[in-house]
């Protein structure tokens, strides 16, 4: 009788409350689960931070694949040097490919694999989304299939005493932090947490005096112009506003979900699912 071929479990962490949630659901039902997060070298201490404090309830590592913590941008400077000099935008996310996409197929490689994947059940149309380049990987989707939602992950995560990463006091995606899907009330808390990211930010972005055409981070405004004190105010009026207007509409929300509400009336964008899960 043939020797059956031993499948490899794996996991993508983005580092965000979804892929997190299932991690810690997962824990128990697949003890030889592999845990990997995809590292850019351009991440949130506070993402860093809420793996180590993920990886302590899981009791085993979770592989990082791409570049180490150590290497910083110099990781994303060899690419955007390859890439023109242009930066990633929503219509040109060559990031996601040669930061995520490319590094995670490597690791995956070519044995039968299953890959879980952080699709919730409020969710199930983004599934068209996530299609392996690779016939030796099968998707599954057991938030879908379990019928948990966003609130099942919030209490998931709450009964694990995990909680909401760090950065949910003024993010709601992990990601890059100058990733361009970020609203401008995520700039301003970039801008107010961690300032001196903010300024490396700055300095990605050009202006050319020949052409006018300025390269920058969001599409209409400079992260300069954003950071303008009267600009500042005018984005937190908004957000308030956003916020008591989402308040009104349902009483008795936690205040992370009126929180993530009001952001995403500002952009509801669908950031890389990769990145953000």
């Amino acid at each position: 009788m043939p020797k059956q071929k031993k499948v490899r479990h794996v996991m993508g962490i983005s580092g965000g409350k979804d892929s997190t949630a299932l991690a810690i659901y997962m824990r128990d039902k697949v003890p030889d689960m592999e845990y990997f997060f995809c590292d850019t070298g351009s991440e949130l201490p506070e993402t860093y931070d809420y793996l180590h404090l993920l990886e302590k309830y899981l009791g085993k590592p979770i592989v990082r694949i791409g570049e180490p913590e150590d290497k910083g941008e110099r990781y994303f400077n060899y690419w955007l040097d390859m890439n023109g000099n242009f930066l990633p935008s929503s219509r040109q996310r060559w990031c996601t490919v040669v930061l995520k996409i490319k590094p995670i197929e490597a690791y995956l490689g070519s044995k039968n694999t299953i890959s879980y994947v952080a699709i919730r059940a409020d969710e199930d149309n983004r599934k068209g989304y996530i299609k392996p380049s690779k016939g030796n990987i099968e998707v599954e989707y057991p938030f879908i299939d379990a019928g948990i939602n966003k609130a099942g992950v919030y209490k998931i995560l709450d009964d694990a005493g995990i909680g909401l990463p760090k950065y949910y006091e003024w993010r709601t995606r992990s990601g890059c932090y100058f990733c361009f899907f970020q609203r401008k009330f995520e700039w301003v808390g970039l801008m107010e947490k961690h300032p001196d990211l903010f300024k490396k930010a700055m300095q990605y972005e050009k202006f050319d005096s020949e052409t006018g055409k300025k390269f920058t981070w969001i599409e209409e405004e400079s992260l300069e112009e954003l950071s303008r004190p009267e600009r500042v105010a005018e984005i937190k009026a908004w957000h308030i506003k956003q916020m008591e207007k989402e308040k009104s509409q349902k009483k008795d929300r936690p205040l992370h979900e009126v929180f993530e509400e009001a952001l995403d009336s500002e952009d509801g964008d669908t950031p890389c699912l990769v990145c953000n899960l």
